[in-house]
């Protein structure tokens, strides 16, 4: 299922909200990858001493690497997010290597492929591997572990 570019607002679609929302824009997804922005704001929860801690670079990991399965939980033409409530679940941080904290300010574009992906009748399990970059640096290089459900 491949959504029209431009015409996703995940801020309908994640439950988070500021000032744990970490996710900005949304360019970019089709059934297997996405592509999300962030810029860090300097209220953000996860910045100190104006840098974005290793805790937010994950977070931010997890919230662009859910959007992959989630978004087959949602009707292909519900541009609202009001088709269904998910709930996510880091269930394993198999790799994560952070090579610099980006500073408050920077635009930081993440990077999400489905690895593999197990289906049951309201649940998925789903290992999803993330690239964070800011302009050409790579942030975090990561493999992260998801269950998904529906909450009826």
């Amino acid at each position: 299922m491949e959504r029209p570019q431009g015409k996703i607002d995940i801020k309908k679609f994640l439950p988070h909200r500021p000032p744990i929302l970490l996710v900005t824009n949304m360019p970019y997804i089709d059934k297997d990858s996405v592509i999300t922005e962030f810029v860090i704001p300097d209220d953000c929860l996860f910045v100190k001493d104006n840098y974005f801690s290793e805790t937010g670079i994950i977070e931010n990991a997890a919230q662009t690497s859910s959007a992959i399965v989630g978004q087959s939980y949602y009707a292909t033409d519900d541009y609202e997010g009001i088709s269904n409530n998910l709930i996510g679940y880091i269930s394993a941080i198999k790799k994560a290597t952070i090579y610099l904290l980006p500073k408050v300010g920077d635009v930081l574009t993440s990077k999400a492929k489905l690895v593999s992906r197990y289906d049951s009748d309201d649940l998925s399990i789903c290992t999803i591997s993330c690239s964070s970059f800011r302009n050409d640096d790579l942030i975090v290089d990561c493999t992260l572990n998801f269950l998904i459900h529906e909450v009826k």
